[in-house]
């Protein structure tokens, strides 16, 4: 999918206030399925990948907000899948990790992707010329590898260049994703959007509308495909940002109150 198309809102439709629309889907827990982005979604985002803080109550508030929509829930990150079962264990939800590249359903059957010697040789190379640049961050997701230059903002045209060069080697298997402070090289197979698709083709989401929420540029696929399946989408974040979510909810903090809601 164009992610530069993807991004573009209608202006003649302004977000309304996500509030009302997640608690109107709770109060039909039978009929909707969620779909969670979990970095600027459900946890702030931080300095680094590896110093997010999850607040304690929150694996247990998501538990059981599942238990209430019939386990209908699902988590779907640029995260790998252990590393985003680390953060809310010992729960483990449905999950699509790599922004789709890799799925585990609800029954437990795990989906993954191979990844070639050549990816793995990229990888280092990138790795070796991004060395030099003090505050640029290497994240190796095995299938996927992100720099992020949010402690060096001044990298952001080294980083786009050296990542685009990188593109152009393995392309058509992989594309460039970009985010928040961060360019980031996906399988081109993956997409949020096919994985909440593909989450409601079976138990328990099946039958289901589903309710995308994430605050990204790698949601927007996602708010996409629930939008054009009768859904609702809502993004996390301040107004103003071009998005096709039909709703906005101000903060993390302010989605994982409502989540806890429910649990109390």
């Amino acid at each position: 999918m164009d992610e530069e198309r993807s991004s573009r809102a209608d202006p003649g439709n302004p977000p309304s206030a996500g509030e009302a629309v997640f608690a109107a889907a709770l109060s039909e827990p039978d009929k909707w399925a969620l779909f969670l982005d979990i970095d600027g979604t459900l946890i702030d985002l931080a300095e680094t990948p590896l110093s997010i803080e999850v607040p304690g109550r929150l694996p247990a508030d998501l538990a059981a907000l599942s238990q209430r929509l019939g386990g209908a829930l699902a988590l779907v990150t640029g995260r790998d899948i252990a590393l985003a079962d680390s953060l809310f264990a010992p729960s483990r939800f449905p999950i699509a990790g790599l922004h789709g590249a890799e799925r585990r359903q609800a029954s437990g059957a795990l989906e993954t992707l191979i990844v070639p010697a050549s990816f793995e040789q990229l990888k280092r190379e990138i790795a070796t010329e991004a060395e030099p640049w003090a505050g640029v961050l290497v994240e190796d997701k095995g299938a996927a590898l992100a720099l992020h230059y949010r402690l060096a903002p001044d990298r952001k045209g080294d980083v786009e260049a050296l990542m685009q060069r990188a593109a152009e080697a393995v392309r058509p298997d992989w594309t460039l994703q970009q985010g928040k402070m961060v360019v980031e090289l996906r399988p081109a197979r993956a997409s949020k959007g096919r994985a909440l698709t593909s989450f409601l083709e079976e138990a328990p989401f099946r039958g289901r509308l589903p309710l995308a929420i994430g605050d990204d540029l790698t949601d927007e696929a996602m708010f996409e495909s629930a939008n054009g399946l009768g859904g609702q989408s809502i993004r996390i974040g301040s107004p103003g940002t071009q998005t096709l979510a039909r709703a906005l909810i101000s903060s993390p903090a302010a989605l994982r109150a409502l989540i806890a809601r429910p649990a109390a």
